[in-house]
């Protein structure tokens, strides 16, 4: 495996075929063979891959020459295909979320560990460089302590047919861990671990087994956080936000998988100049005097001292050339650690685990809060 990569596929369908076209971009990987439960999918996958199609997993498994294994199968599937998949010795890449319970995701995540092979769910947004700034800004604490953050999601449920398994709760696990999965470990990579305090869920009007909308509020050691997520768009209306608000300003993150970034705050010319190396090139807007220095402004009983008033706006790069170089980027990390223990990962088996855990915590606590 130090030069060449071999995959086994399980799930063909569209997001399958977008990964696996990421993951051949990268020198020495290997589509061997492919299964999904409709064969047509995984003939017309393997012919643009050079692969064989296989009859079902245990085919894959029992392939010698399969080193990994791709799991993107729909998620009740996912815990008892990924353990099935490190019991025969392979390492395996799964689609969020791990499992439908946290209780199964630290079981596998253990399985992995014990038997030295490679198990991590694709929380690929942590591979995202405007992750990185927001990251670095943080800790960095240049535009002061955190104070409360959002995320909305007004997502499109265009191609979500009524008996699209997405509905069906004991085949998805519902929005939070379907999809929430994302955000709750982005903000845990940000903030540290939070806590749900409150959550609600709401049915569609005269569809009340179809949950479209949830809401969550987290914890986290300086502040809050808001999850929103709704399926109810038409896809030409799909978008999304993330926010993260600061003593000293804010950022605004656009898009599911961030492509631009907004920064609007007062600084330091030394912060400016930091701010500037981080983002590359960015658009700076100055407000009001840019020629005084070290004006004097107070925000919770503290002074603020800072040079300029700005908005940066950086990134706004193409959706699709981003999200393929994530799966890349993703692949890569994961593969240097196959090939070198001490290699130190961007994700690995305990973030499948610590965002299912937020995930599940919001699921539950929201059934106790349902709405027509």
């Amino acid at each position: 495996m130090k030069n060449e990569l071999n995959i086994g596929v399980a799930g063909a369908g569209d997001f399958s075929a977008f990964a696996v076209n990421a993951f051949l971009k990268i020198k020495g990987v290997r589509i061997i063979a492919i299964t999904d439960i409709k064969k047509e999918n995984a003939v017309q996958m393997a012919k643009t891959c050079d692969a064989i199609v296989a009859n079902d997993i245990n085919a894959l498994l029992q392939n010698e020459n399969i080193h990994l294994i791709y799991i993107a199968t729909p998620p009740f599937l996912h815990y008892q295909q990924s353990k099935m998949a490190l019991l025969a010795g392979k390492h395996v890449i799964c689609e969020k979320p791990a499992a439908l319970k946290t209780c199964e995701a630290e079981e596998l995540s253990s399985l992995a560990i014990s038997h030295d092979l490679l198990y991590v769910v694709n929380l690929m947004q942590r591979y995202n460089p405007l992750y990185d700034v927001v990251t670095k800004i943080i800790k960095g604490k240049v535009l002061g302590n955190f104070l409360h953050g959002f995320f909305e999601n007004y997502a499109s449920d265009e191609n979500l047919n009524s008996d699209h398994w997405f509905w069906n709760g004991s085949k998805s696990g519902g929005i939070f861990i379907e999809h929430g999965v994302h955000f709750f470990d982005m903000f845990e990579g940000w903030l540290g671990k939070g806590e749900v305090v409150n959550a609600l869920q709401l049915h569609r009007p005269k569809a009340e087994k179809i949950t479209d909308r949830v809401q969550a509020t987290v914890m986290y050691k300086q502040g809050t956080v808001n999850f929103y997520h709704g399926f109810d768009q038409p896809k030409i209306l799909d978008r999304q936000e993330m926010r993260l608000l600061f003593e000293h300003g804010e950022i605004t993150l656009y898009g599911w998988i961030p492509i631009k970034m907004k920064l609007h705050g007062l600084v330091t010319d030394k912060q400016l100049q930091y701010l500037q190396e981080l983002t590359g090139k960015s658009k700076i807007v100055y407000s009001g005097d840019v020629q005084t220095k070290n004006k004097k402004v107070k925000g919770r009983f503290t002074k603020i001292i800072f040079d300029k008033e700005i908005t940066i706006e950086s990134g706004n790069a193409d959706k699709q050339k981003t999200y393929q170089q994530l799966l890349i980027n993703m692949l890569t990390d994961q593969w240097n650690w196959i090939r070198d223990r001490s290699h130190e990962r961007k994700i690995d088996g305990e973030n499948a685990v610590a965002s299912l855990r937020v995930a599940e915590e919001a699921a539950k606590t929201a059934l106790k809060f349902n709405y027509a």
